[in-house]
Order: structure tokens, then sequence, then C-alpha cells
């Protein structure tokens, strides 16, 4: 590995390249709605298992289910600040 080139990808403009990732998965979205996010993650889960044929233990699922429990009861608890005072 050339060491140049890892201090070029370290001083790379990072705000430049979120803002990038940003507009590619927003024209991805909007060209083909969730199956495109759907089809980028099956394609990460894919290469995962190549690379660990194991993945996920059973720990990492459960701190995944855990992860998903909690973030569905701060979804839950943000989801009433969006209704009206009618209670609707």
């Amino acid at each position: 590995m050339d060491p140049r080139d890892v201090q070029a990808f370290v001083k790379r403009d990072w705000a430049a390249v979120r803002a990038a990732k940003e507009a590619y998965w927003a024209r991805e979205f909007a060209a083909k709605g969730s199956a495109a996010t759907f089809a980028a993650s099956e394609a990460l889960w894919r290469h995962m298992r190549l690379i660990r044929p194991d993945w996920p233990t059973d720990e990492e699922r459960q701190e995944d289910l855990a992860h998903h429990v909690a973030l569905k009861a701060l979804i839950d608890r943000a989801a009433g600040a969006f209704r009206d005072v009618s209670g609707r």
C-alpha cells in the first residue's frame, strides 16, 4: 500500500463525499422507491455472508433486536409530537 494513497484518502473532502452519497440515494429512492434501498441491503447481506458465513451470530442478532426495539420506542415517543391538539 502506498502511504501517499492513504494520506489522500484521509485528507479527502468528507463533506463532499457525504453530500454525493446523499444525492445518489435521493435519486435512487426517487426513481425506484424503497426497492432501491432493499436491493442495496440485500447485496450487503450477501457480501457479509461471503466474508463471514456465521454472520450474524446469536449475540449480534440480540444486539440488533435490542437496537430496533429502542429505536421503535423513540419513534413512538416522537409520533406524539405530530398529533394535533384535538387528539387526531
